[in-house]
């Protein structure tokens, strides 16, 4: 976009252009770790989350059961997840990050706040504060965003 159409673009044109910037850089972090999009979010979880059970992947990733475990396969075959199923209930498993699967990811957050820092730059401090109160007051009325 030109000068020009920045200065003509919507305000929600301009936030999508945002989100796509900051969504850029974690799509080539990704790509740089031989990662879908998929698997990146499942691992950020489960470092999060260690020990979550399938189901409960399922749900944050709005996939079917199936996809989750064959999404699981794939990065067992890579040595970056484990599943371990709990004494006593055989159907149930708990799944695990590996050291290698932390990291591989370790960087990619901050790699995530870099961009932020960059898409930020062109404001002073007292400017991003009134940014980020304008942003709270127009998201305090949305729902929350949630992958479900």
């Amino acid at each position: 976009m030109g000068a020009e159409e920045v200065t003509s673009a919507g305000s929600l044109d301009l936030m999508r252009w945002i989100v796509w910037a900051q969504r850029k850089v974690g799509e080539d972090g990704m790509r740089k770790r031989e990662l879908s999009h998929e698997q990146g979010f499942v691992l950020g979880y489960l470092v999060r989350n260690p020990g979550a059970i399938q189901r409960d992947i399922a749900e944050v990733t709005r996939t079917s059961p199936a996809s989750v475990s064959s999404l699981l396969r794939g990065l067992e075959r890579r040595g970056l997840v484990e599943r371990h199923t709990e004494p006593g209930n055989e159907r149930s498993k708990r799944v695990h990050a590996t050291p290698a699967a932390r990291q591989l990811i370790a960087g990619l957050e901050s790699e995530v706040k870099a961009v932020e820092e960059t898409i930020l730059a062109p404001l002073d401090e007292s400017e991003r504060k009134a940014l980020h109160t304008l942003l709270t007051k127009i998201t305090a009325e949305l729902p929350r965003p949630s992958r479900s």
